[in-house]
């Protein structure tokens, strides 16, 4: 943890340097005004720790102040420093190729635009992600199977993940999202975990609106890295709360129709990852059964030993990246794409881009949803 707070100062607190040389550069403020750039730097890059002691001393409504302030400030730097960089490198190459090769510099222009438009710039992309990310968008997935019991024209799962009910994402954005779900008319809900954030203790008061979804076959929920973050008894006590049974490395059938199988998200303190092998036993202890076997877990990590034992995985944790070209770094670290329903060697899986946000209160090119999972009989042309 103090490895990881350093190395968060040392990159954070470097993105500031940047921004301050650039102001430096621009407009050469003077010494008041610098030493108040240097501040406000200083009060940003430690905002999210201030945030942190403020909510546990129990001054929730500084903290939820200074965490708006300070993760808006922290999107908007983020897009200032990938713009910054962008235009310095095109401008180096423009000068480059005028020196070299006698083309005109057509980036030539003084460092005072150059920064103004990088800020305007910045400033609209966080306006356009703070718009993107409340509206939660219904996506819809239909999946033959041939496991579903005679006379059943259809079985409607509705899956959340990812919403991060604390500080920043409340009341509102869970009435939205209830309000998404209950339209949907589930026969089964599950959450595929991060419902609940790090942060946030008096959250129990937003139960009430997600155990008021009627759901004919139930609510089911795992928990994620962060129901572990704010802790696992606390955060399973909201899940039952707000009506759901938690699954933790355990299965449950439901009405006779599909097996679910829930996984609580795997610990990374220790070697071998704890409960890297119980998922696999789990699903193998199922046996030869005909039931459809949906599996919810957090991370969209495929077990090659589970391969063969589900017939759909359901996940979320990666937003989607939530801020462009996250998205396209989360391929790397998790290579199943997000957003459709993916084919594997046997079974398939979906991966959720989430209806909250981690961070900033942004979302850029990776829009929040709810997801429709429809089971249908397989028809003679699906054989």
């Amino acid at each position: 943890m103090i490895l990881f707070l350093l190395s968060f100062l040392f990159i954070y607190g470097s993105g500031h340097l940047y921004l301050l040389v650039k102001i430096k550069s621009a407009c050469a403020p003077g010494r008041r005004t610098t030493w108040l750039l240097v501040l406000w730097s200083l009060l940003m890059v430690t905002a999210p720790i201030l945030v942190h002691r403020l909510e546990h001393s129990g001054l929730e409504e500084p903290a939820r102040l200074t965490a708006l302030a300070g993760y808006i400030w922290m999107g908007w730097l983020f897009y200032y420093i990938l713009l910054g960089l962008l235009f310095d490198v095109l401008s180096l190459l423009s000068r480059l190729a005028a020196k070299l090769f006698g083309f005109r510099n057509i980036l030539r222009s003084s460092s005072r635009r150059i920064f103004l438009g990088t800020i305007i710039l910045a400033a609209a992309l966080v306006g356009y992600g703070f718009f993107e990310a409340q509206t939660i968008r219904l996506t819809k997935v239909v999946l033959p199977t041939d496991k579903l019991p005679q006379g059943i024209t259809r079985l409607r799962v509705v899956q959340i993940s990812d919403l991060h009910l604390g500080l920043l994402v409340g009341r509102d954005r869970l009435r939205t999202v209830a309000e998404t779900i209950r339209q949907a008319t589930p026969d089964i809900v599950v959450a595929t975990g991060d419902l609940v954030d790090g942060q946030g203790d008096n959250l129990m008061a937003l139960a009430r609106q997600l155990r008021e979804i009627p759901a004919a076959y139930g609510k089911f929920a795992i928990l994620g890295n962060h129901e572990l973050y704010a802790g696992t008894s606390h955060s399973q006590a909201f899940l039952q709360q707000a009506g759901f049974e938690v699954l933790r490395n355990e299965t449950r059938s439901v009405a006779g129709q599909l097996v679910i199988a829930g996984m609580d998200d795997r610990r990374r303190g220790t070697w071998p990852i704890e409960g890297s092998d119980k998922e696999a036993q789990l699903l193998q202890g199922l046996g030869a059964k005909q039931s459809f076997i949906l599996l919810l877990k957090h991370r969209p990590q495929i077990d090659p030993a589970s391969l063969g034992h589900f017939d759909l995985q359901l996940s979320g944790h990666v937003h989607g990246g939530q801020l462009f070209p996250f998205g396209l770094l989360v391929g790397r670290f998790y290579p199943v794409p997000v957003g459709v329903l993916h084919p594997l060697a046997q079974g398939y899986i979906y991966v959720s881009r989430g209806a909250g946000t981690w961070g900033p209160p942004i979302r850029v090119l990776a829009p929040p949803e709810v997801t429709i999972i429809d089971l249908v009989p397989t028809t003679r042309t699906d054989r």
